[in-house]
């Protein structure tokens, strides 16, 4: 059975790039995207994480977002006269653009979800539950990663069917592993992902330099687990230690890293957000 179903959560509040998004969420800050057309535009990353997801088949979304982000909703909205003004004054190319979007949108199934509190990303993941029947995947609305044809989301839905995995997660060898949530797995990580023995998050003095990327395969069974943990790191709901209560029933968690060439786009700080828009602006270049 094919996974259709995508949580995006998008209601961080953006603290380390304020003041740009004290009304702005960071998932809507722009990455460089070529479009259909092969123009080059400024995409709000979480729409292109959501056209990468919808290019891979996923067509139900769950969106947490914050009190603060109704742009969100109004961005995945349809705005016909908006369309209509864009043609009407000439900008036919950018037009077409927008209603390809829409047309996504429109054939998608796409549910807000409040998290009025910013708990953190296991709270927010949480709150998909009553959404939520079988496997699901979750992609953060704050990372994107370009890769050959969209290899790592094949390879993460490859690996989570062959290993049978009630949790796959997408990992990558970094230099400074403590900002991240750090894996360890049960022998030398391959293209075919391995079996992951321990996941903690932001530890301060890391085992290992693997760290986990925001994008995972769940089973129903981590619904339990996170229901079941206390605050973790900065007194929030970590989703880390939700996969690591999984491990500690005796269930498999299984992770698959990323290629050499891959490119990870993170806007979660200003250096980042300059990188990401370095390194999209670079690769659409060369597209």
């Amino acid at each position: 059975m094919s996974i259709s179903k995508a949580v995006l959560p998008a209601a961080g509040l953006g603290t380390r790039l304020l003041p740009i998004t004290k009304e702005t969420p960071k998932e809507m800050l722009p990455i460089y995207m070529r479009g259909r057309n092969g123009d080059l535009y400024m995409k709000p990353m979480l729409q292109a994480v959501f056209e990468q997801l919808y290019a891979n088949g996923f067509r139900e979304f769950i969106l947490i977002v914050g009190r603060t982000k109704r742009a969100i909703e109004d961005h995945f909205t349809k705005d016909a006269s908006f369309i209509e003004d864009l043609y009407r004054s000439g900008r036919k190319k950018l037009a077409e653009e927008m209603e390809d979007f829409y047309d996504k949108v429109e054939s998608s199934s796409l549910v807000f979800v409040n998290q009025p509190e910013p708990k953190g990303f296991g709270d927010a993941v949480l709150r998909a539950k009553p959404f939520i029947s079988g496997q699901f995947l979750v992609h953060a609305g704050d990372t994107y990663i370009i890769s050959n044809e969209d290899n790592h989301i094949k390879r993460l839905l490859e690996v989570n069917k062959k290993s049978r995995s009630e949790a796959t997660f997408i990992s990558q060898t970094v230099i400074d592993p403590m900002k991240y949530g750090v894996a360890k797995t049960g022998g030398a990580l391959g293209r075919d992902g391995i079996s992951v023995t321990e996941v903690v998050e932001k530890p301060p003095k890391p085992e290992t330099n693997l760290a986990m990327m925001p994008i995972y395969i769940f089973s129903q069974s981590i619904f339990r687990s996170l229901e079941e943990i206390e605050p973790g790191v900065g007194g929030e709901i970590q989703l880390t230690d939700g996969i690591q209560k999984l491990i500690e029933k005796g269930l498999r968690v299984s992770t698959v890293s990323l290629d050499d060439e891959d490119v990870r786009l993170d806007i979660g700080d200003p250096e980042m957000f300059w990188e990401a828009q370095v390194a999209s602006h670079e690769f659409s270049m060369k597209a």
